[in-house]
């Protein structure tokens, strides 16, 4: 029985001592973990965010007519430039037969007033006739005679109000039947012009079409739309988590879909100081004044994002983002330089900005410290990893 016992120990035995034999063998088989370093380079970082929108005209103006009517010509296209003053296009009335029936009927009623203030005119200066006659020869006062003198007068200027009233009537209810009246000349209502100098951008109406003038219960219809081509603005949205990261006066990239290999310089100078709800997350509209597009034409409405420089900085010493380790206590970044043959010491770093890929770093290491790749992935070849 004892025998038994000592045979199976000594069998565990020199079975877990064959076992520990073959994984020493096994481990000496594997090769041993290298690492590769990667040295410091100079790099311009900047820190952006991106914002779509379009391009438009910093002042687009709409031209509206002053009186309602059918278009019967138009004298411009779209694409063309015009100056302050150009002819846009004229108006043909279509009288309103209650004004016209109004204006008709205040014609003849100012009529009536006249005849009546001519009448007692009439009157007035066979009085004053008489009593400048008596006054002549001393048998009135002269206070006596400085009344009728007085009445004469007022009745005149009756007589002259009311011939003015007729005249106003009488080119009130022309303008109502014809859009126009004598002595209006260049500004007569029916003649539609430019009020700025600039490109047509649009003409949304032609002959034969109905226009309303512009009054306090009615924008009116817009004839024609006008912009300087030249003054352009970049008009965008950007998502909330972005709108605390910018502020006006910063630096815009603009890249315009349809215009490849260009990019323009703009100036940040809108924020909305109100969002709004799109598709479930809230939105600030951004405008950025272009800068310097005299030799490129661009056309208004164009799609285009704006990249909005956050940070930027030039030629600094700049590592790797995953070169950079941190401390698992501190949370501090650090990295490993090699000072031999696959030997490592730490060394704790002050970083700067970071786009993502490369990040700044102010201090802790040089351009000729070689640092250490601590998150080689195991089984791929080393340069396939730097690459």
């Amino acid at each position: 029985m004892k025998r038994t016992k000592t045979i199976i120990l000594l069998t565990v035995i020199v079975v877990v001592f064959a076992a520990a034999l073959y994984y020493l063998w096994q481990k000496n088989q594997e090769d041993p973990v290298t690492y590769t370093t990667e040295l410091p380079s100079e790099q311009t970082i900047i820190v952006k965010t991106v914002a779509t929108g379009s391009i438009v005209p910093k002042e687009e103006v709409l031209i509206k007519p002053n009186i309602s009517g059918v278009i019967e010509e138009v004298f411009i296209e779209a694409g063309e430039y015009v100056k302050s003053g150009d002819l846009i296009a004229k108006i043909r009335v279509i009288p309103n037969v209650s004004s016209l029936t109004s204006a008709k009927n205040s014609i003849a009623l100012n009529r009536t007033i006249m005849q009546t203030a001519q009448i007692n005119l009439q009157t007035q200066q066979a009085t004053y006739d008489r009593q400048k006659a008596l006054f002549d020869k001393g048998i009135i006062s002269a206070n006596e005679f400085e009344g009728v003198k007085n009445t004469y007068l007022q009745s005149k200027q009756s007589v002259e109000q009311a011939r003015i009233n007729v005249n106003s009537a009488r080119q009130n209810y022309d303008i109502i039947k014809t859009g126009t009246t004598s002595g209006l000349g260049n500004i007569a209502q029916t003649q539609v012009r430019a009020t700025v100098s600039g490109m047509v951008l649009d003409v949304p109406v032609k002959a034969g079409n109905q226009v309303i003038e512009a009054n306090n219960f009615n924008e009116g219809t817009s004839i024609a739309s006008l912009a300087d081509v030249k003054k352009m603005i970049f008009e965008g949205k950007v998502d909330e988590s972005e709108v605390g990261k910018i502020k006006e006066g910063l630096q815009l990239k603009i890249t315009v879909g349809a215009i490849e290999d260009e990019t323009f310089d703009a100036v940040l100078d809108y924020i909305a100081p109100k969002g709004v709800a799109e598709n479930g997350a809230i939105q600030f509209e951004i405008k950025g004044t272009l800068k310097q597009i005299d030799s490129t034409f661009i056309r208004a409405g164009l799609s285009a994002n704006a990249s909005i420089i956050l940070n930027k900085a030039e030629n600094v010493l700049a590592l790797k983002e995953a070169l950079v380790q941190y401390d698992s206590d501190t949370k501090l970044p650090f990295v490993e330089i090699e000072i031999g043959d696959q030997q490592f010491e730490r060394r704790d770093l002050e970083l700067g900005i970071s786009d993502g890929i490369f990040v700044e770093v102010k201090k802790g290491v040089t351009k000729d410290d070689k640092i250490k790749v601590w998150n080689r992935v195991q089984g791929i070849p080393d340069y396939a990893q730097n690459n």
